[in-house]
């Protein structure tokens, strides 16, 4: 199991998750929904690794965290529909210039990651990861 590794996607993923939460706020959906997918794929990868699986694209991940783990019935096949939406949604907010995302939609996609880390960290737990929890500035 790669413990290095594993919680560096652990920090990138919360990182993103609290980016994603500090834009929705500014009402930044656009990007809140970017970061939120990202928060999501970085957790995805930290679940994966538990399994030594490294993965080189985001659709690997995608399709990777189904078959190692939704398949098994480790994970519930509702996350990997969390983790397909988030990548759409964030497709349309990175690429296509004329879509406008709401704010109920970032809402709700950084709700759904937010859900997604919480899942993936009792996943981590489960499988004896202790999640190293970052220094807060006061």
């Amino acid at each position: 199991m790669r413990q290095f590794q594993i919680q560096a996607e652990w920090k990138r993923a919360r990182r993103a998750l609290e980016a994603a939460e500090a834009l929705r706020e500014r009402e930044l959906a656009e990007d809140a929904v970017s970061r939120a997918y990202y928060a999501v794929l970085h957790a995805a990868k930290a679940a994966l690794l538990t399994r030594d699986i490294v993965t080189e694209s985001h659709a690997a991940v995608r399709r990777l965290f189904g078959r190692e783990l939704v398949r098994t019935g480790e994970i519930e096949r509702d996350w990997a529909k969390v983790l397909l939406r988030e990548q759409e949604e964030r497709e349309v907010a990175d690429y296509e210039v004329g879509a406008v995302i709401n704010l109920a939609t970032a809402e709700e996609l950084v709700g759904d990651a937010r859900r997604f880390l919480e899942r993936m960290a009792a996943y981590l737990a489960a499988q004896e990861i202790v999640l190293e929890e970052e220094p807060r500035d006061v």
